[in-house]
C-alpha cells in the first residue's frame, strides 16, 4: 500500500512540476505581450466597488474558467490556477491523488461578484481540477452585492474605472431608478463628465420649477429626456459598429462633444440626430472608405468648382428615409440686396408646410466686396423669421459664394435662393456662372426663388426617366402625398409613339404609392416645352432633374435646366 501511495505521490509531483514549467512559461508569454495573467484581489475589487452586502447561495457547480481572483492567496497562482512557487508541491501533489481517489475532496468556498467568482478556500483544489481538464467544480457560493456588471474578463486595470461607475451610480441611484441602464465607459475621468451633464440638467429644472432638484431626481430625468434620445441617434445611425471597442455610454459624451464643437465651428444650432450622422460619416472608415476620401480631396483641390460634377444622385437623402418630413432643415443664402429676402419668404411657407422646418441663413463675404452692416443684416433675418413664427440664425463668412454655399449643404435638406443671376445665353457664361456651379456640386435639392415668392400649390414635374429626373419624381411624389398639392408630369417626346415608356415608368411608379397626376406627354425643345405645359396648366412652381452631362458637354449642347433658369417666372425645383 506503502509502495502505491509512494508511486502515486511521484507521479503527481511530476504533474506539479510541469505544471510549474507551464507557469513560467506563461509569465514568459506574459511579459512579451503585456498581457496581465494575475489573479485578482477580491480585497482590492470589494474596496473599488463599495460592495458589503453579502448573501449566501448555498453549493453550486461553477465553471472554473470564471474564477478570477482570490481573497488572500492572489499572488500565489496565475490566472489560470498555475503554481508560482515550488513550496506547493507536496500539498498540491496530495490534493491530486485525493481527486483521483475513491472519496473526492470537500466543495471549495467562492465569493461571486457579478458573473466573477474570486477563493476564498480551496485554491489547490482548483488549481488540480485545472490540469486535470476539468471544467466546473462544486463551491459554496457566497453572494456580494454590486451595481457595476463584473464579469470574467475582467483585469485589474479595470478596477479604478469600475470603481468610478459604482461611484457614480451611487452619487445618482441610477442603479435604483433605472436598474436596466448601462453607462459604464471605457476611459478613467469620463463619469465626472456625466455628472457635469447631470448637474447642468438639474440647474436648468430647478430655474424651471423655482425650487431645488434633488441630485438623484435630476439623473433620471436626464437620462430619459437628454442620454436616451442620444442614444437612439447613436444606434439609428450605427455608431457601435463604427466605434466596436466604445460602449454607448463613450459615444453619448463623444456625440455631445462632437455637437458642441459644430455648433462653434458653424454658428447654428445643430441637433444630436446630425451631429450623431456627421461622427458617422467621419469615425472609424475602412481601408477604402479612406482611399475614396483621399481621392475626393485631390478631385477637389486640383478641378476647379464649375467642372466638377457633384455627388452621386440620392445620395443627399440616404439619412431621411426613417424621417417624417423631407425638408427639415433649410439653408436660405441671403446676398444683402433686396430680392434675396424673397427667398427666406419662400423658405417660411415650406417650413410652414413640413410642420416647421430649422431655417438656417447664410450671408458670403466675398474679396473685394463692401462688407456692408452685417449686424443689421443679421437682425433683420432673425426678426423676420420670429415675426413669421419661426427660429432662424444667419452665419456670416468669408469666401467663394457657391463653394461656401455647397460645403453648407451638407447640413440642409433643401437649399432655397434668389434666382437673381441665372446662368447666361453665350457659353462662356454658361461655365463661369456661380448658380449653375452651385446647382451642381450641391449635396441637396436647390430651389431657384425669381422674382416674388409664390405659393407652392401645385406642381409641375419634368420626367426623363433619367438618374436625377427619378431624384425629382421621388420629391414630386413625397409633395404630392404630404402636402397635398396637384401633380403634373410632364415627358418630352422624341419619337411618334402615343406615350412612352419614360411616362409609364412614373405613372407605375405613382400608381404604386396611390397617388394622382395629370400626365403629358408632349414634343418639341425639351425648355421650351417644360415652361409651355407649366403655363396651360397653371402649375405654381417646376420640379426637375439636375444637369445630366459634363459640364463642358451641356455648355457646348444645351440645356433644358439653362433654358428654364433663364425663362421661369415660377420657382424651379432641382433635383440630384
Amino acid at each position: 500500500m506503502q509502495r502505491n501511495y509512494d508511486g502515486d505521490f511521484a507521479a503527481a509531483a511530476r504533474d506539479f512540476t510541469r505544471a510549474r514549467r507551464a507557469a513560467e512559461m506563461e509569465r514568459l508569454l506574459a511579459r512579451l505581450t503585456g498581457r496581465s495573467i494575475d489573479l485578482i484581489s477580491y480585497e482590492a475589487v470589494r474596496r473599488q466597488l463599495h460592495s458589503q452586502r453579502l448573501a449566501p447561495r448555498g453549493l453550486k457547480d461553477v465553471p472554473l474558467e470564471a474564477i478570477i481572483g482570490s481573497v488572500d492567496r492572489y499572488s500565489d497562482f496565475s490566472r489560470s490556477f498555475l503554481p508560482w512557487h515550488d513550496s506547493h508541491k507536496e500539498r498540491w501533489a496530495r490534493i491530486k491523488i485525493a481527486t483521483e481517489g475513491m472519496a473526492g475532496l470537500p466543495p471549495v468556498e467562492l465569493y461571486k461578484v457579478g458573473s466573477a467568482y474570486f477563493v476564498k478556500d480551496g485554491h489547490h483544489r482548483i488549481s488540480v481540477a485545472r490540469q486535470l481538464g476539468v471544467t466546473n467544480i462544486e463551491a459554496y457560493v457566497t453572494e456580494v452585492d454590486t451595481p457595476a456588471s463584473i464579469t470574467p474578463e475582467l483585469k485589474m486595470e479595470d478596477l479604478v474605472l469600475k470603481g468610478e461607475y459604482v461611484s457614480f451610480l451611487e452619487a445618482t441611484c441610477l442603479h435604483e431608478s433605472r436598474p436596466e441602464a448601462n453607462l459604464e465607459v471605457t476611459a478613467a475621468g469620463r463619469y465626472p463628465q456625466l455628472e457635469e451633464h447631470i448637474a447642468v440638467h438639474r440647474y436648468f429644472m430647478g430655474e424651471k420649477a423655482r425650487q431645488e432638484i434633488p441630485f438623484c431626481e435630476a439623473a433620471t430625468h436626464w437620462y430619459n429626456s437628454v442620454y436616451l434620445p442620444v442614444i437612439e441617434a447613436i444606434r439609428e445611425y450605427h455608431l457601435l459598429k463604427r466605434f466596436p471597442q466604445r460602449t454607448e455610454a463613450d459615444l453619448y459624451l463623444w456625440v455631445s462633444e462632437h455637437r458642441a464643437e459644430l455648433q462653434d465651428s458653424l454658428g447654428w444650432e445643430i441637433g444630436i440626430d446630425e451631429a450623431a450622422s456627421h461622427l458617422a460619416e467621419k469615425g472609424n472608415l475602412s481601408p477604402e472608405e479612406k482611399l475614396a476620401r483621399i481621392g475626393a480631396r485631390i478631385l477637389d483641390a486640383v478641378v476647379p468648382d464649375n467642372l466638377e460634377g457633384g455627388p452621386p444622385p440620392g445620395h443627399w437623402r440616404e439619412t431621411l428615409e426613417d424621417h417624417h418630413t423631407l425638408f427639415r432643415d433649410l439653408l436660405v443664402p441671403i446676398s444683402g440686396e433686396e430680392e434675396s429676402w424673397q427667398a427666406l419668404e419662400q423658405a417660411f411657407e415650406i417650413a410652414g408646410r413640413e410642420g416647421g422646418s430649422r431655417l438656417r441663413g447664410l450671408h458670403v463675404i466675398t474679396e473685394g466686396k463692401p462688407v456692408g452692416d452685417t449686424a443689421a443684416l443679421q437682425n433683420r433675418f432673425e426678426s423676420t423669421c420670429q415675426e413669421a413664427g419661426f427660429a432662424g440664425q444667419l452665419v456670416i463668412e468669408e469666401g467663394a459664394i457657391a463653394r461656401s454655399i455647397c460645403e453648407r449643404a451638407r447640413w440642409a435638406d433643401l437649399v432655397i435662393l434668389n434666382l437673381a443671376h441665372p446662368p447666361g445665353p453665350q457659353p462662356l457664361a454658361k461655365l463661369s456662372s456661380g448658380f449653375r456651379t452651385l446647382i451642381r456640386r450641391c449635396a441637396c435639392p436647390v430651389l431657384a426663388v425669381p422674382r416674388q415668392a409664390r405659393s407652392l400649390d401645385s406642381a409641375l414635374l419634368a420626367y426623363d426617366g433619367s438618374p436625377k429626373a427619378r431624384e425629382g419624381l421621388f420629391v414630386a411624389a413625397y409633395l404630392a402625398s404630404h402636402w397635398g398639392i396637384p401633380l403634373v408630369v410632364l415627358t418630352v417626346m422624341e419619337s411618334d409613339r402615343q406615350l412612352s415608356e419614360t411616362l409609364l415608368q412614373a405613372q407605375n411608379y405613382l400608381h404604386a404609392r396611390k397617388l394622382h397626376a395629370t400626365f403629358v406627354d408632349a414634343k418639341g425643345p425639351v425648355g421650351e416645352t417644360i415652361l409651355r405645359t407649366a403655363h396651360e396648366h397653371h402649375c405654381s412652381f417646376i420640379i426637375m432633374g439636375s444637369y445630366g452631362l459634363s459640364p463642358v458637354v451641356e455648355v457646348v449642347l444645351g440645356s433644358a435646366v439653362d433654358h428654364v433658369l433663364c425663362k421661369s417666372t415660377r420657382p424651379v425645383l432641382i433635383c440630384r
